[in-house]
């Protein structure tokens, strides 16, 4: 089971002043998060685009390129890349560069995204949501699946026409890993076993097993399909949170969860979940994976008997929590988290 974490860039709070830090200062945070992962042993660290004061990660592919500088071992992704309003070509040259920089270790999780500020930031319309995605993924995974020196001849809806064109670098190993991000789509996950893509599932609200039947429409489509191996395999991206103790960690967490539903409720019509809500969320088989080192590695564990996913990784750093509670919660899920989930995995 490969363990790992992702972040959309959370600017943190003075605790001396309560005032917002600085957009600059979060990616340097975020930099040091991804080279601490690296160190205590976790895979995989992603960077999701978002354009937002709070959440400022809008150019991750960048931050990636000086992870990959000075990570030795963990995988470097997107998490997920809103394709619907970039251009396949860029993000390609971007992760490629990244891949080669890191010496094979990058990765694309294409999704629509389930903000929507980039659609009047680079000037999309709401109304070719779907329609953008499925045009530029399937544009994405063109070029991903050229040969070294083979050119692309294209068409579309969206973007203008390639004629015979180059686009590079390429990646040593001839393909980047290209991950289908899903909120829980039923069509979304037969569409990644046919294109047989591997599949995230961004799980952030409700029981996290009710997504077993949609990893079995996945693995059904995809062998439906012809394909098979290790481009058939299912993640989960969900919220959570890792402390010395399992109340500890639900108290401390809570105040940075509220503070960020307190942000987003209004932007999206929606108020935020009270106490009970959210205590009932971060145990038993709720999406919110809150708590002790063991307890998160046994849920982690229960997860896996019902989705037989190979990766899992949290969203730590939510409501401008500290940077010190955030590489401490990295620390534990790579030292003490993954040994646990390793063991109990040997075992079964």
């Amino acid at each position: 089971m490969e363990l790992g974490v992702y972040s959309f860039g959370d600017v943190q709070r003075d605790p001396s002043t309560g005032k917002l830090g600085s957009t600059a200062q979060a990616m340097r945070n975020l930099l040091e998060a991804i080279q601490l992962a690296d160190q205590v042993g976790l895979d995989y660290f992603g960077i999701g685009e978002h354009h937002t004061r709070e959440m400022p990660a809008s150019a991750g592919a960048t931050v990636l390129g000086a992870a990959a500088a000075t990570t030795a071992q963990i995988r470097l992704g997107t998490a997920v890349t809103v394709l619907s309003t970039d251009d396949p070509i860029r993000v390609y040259q971007q992760i490629a560069t990244v891949d080669a920089l890191s010496g094979g270790r990058a990765e694309i999780t294409a999704g629509r995204g389930s903000s929507i500020e980039s659609f009047p930031l680079f000037g999309y319309e709401l109304a070719d949501y779907d329609a953008l995605y499925e045009e530029k993924l399937a544009l994405l995974m063109q070029i991903n699946d050229l040969a070294d020196g083979e050119r692309i001849t294209w068409r579309g809806q969206f973007r203008s026409p390639l004629t015979d064109a180059e686009v590079v670098p390429r990646p040593d190993a001839g393909r980047l890993p290209v991950w289908r991000a899903t909120g829980g789509s039923p069509s979304s996950s037969a569409r990644a076993g046919q294109q047989g893509l591997p599949v995230v599932y961004g799980i952030i609200g409700g029981q996290a097993s009710r997504f077993r039947p949609l990893a079995e429409l996945y693995r059904a489509s995809a062998a439906q399909a012809g394909h098979s191996g290790s481009d058939v395999t299912v993640a989960v991206a969900n919220p959570g949170f890792v402390g010395q103790t399992s109340q500890g960690a639900k108290d401390l967490w809570w105040g940075q969860w509220s503070t960020m539903w307190s942000s987003l409720g209004p932007a999206r019509g929606v108020s935020g979940p009270p106490r009970s809500s959210y205590d009932r969320e971060a145990a038993g088989d709720g999406s919110l994976f809150v708590g002790s080192p063991q307890e998160i590695a046994d849920r982690i564990v229960a997860l896996h008997g019902h989705l037989g996913h190979s990766r899992q990784v949290l969203q730590m750093d939510v409501g401008h929590l500290p940077q010190k509670d955030f590489l401490a919660s990295i620390e534990l899920l790579g030292t003490q988290v993954k040994p646990l989930v390793d063991a109990a995995l040997r075992q079964a």
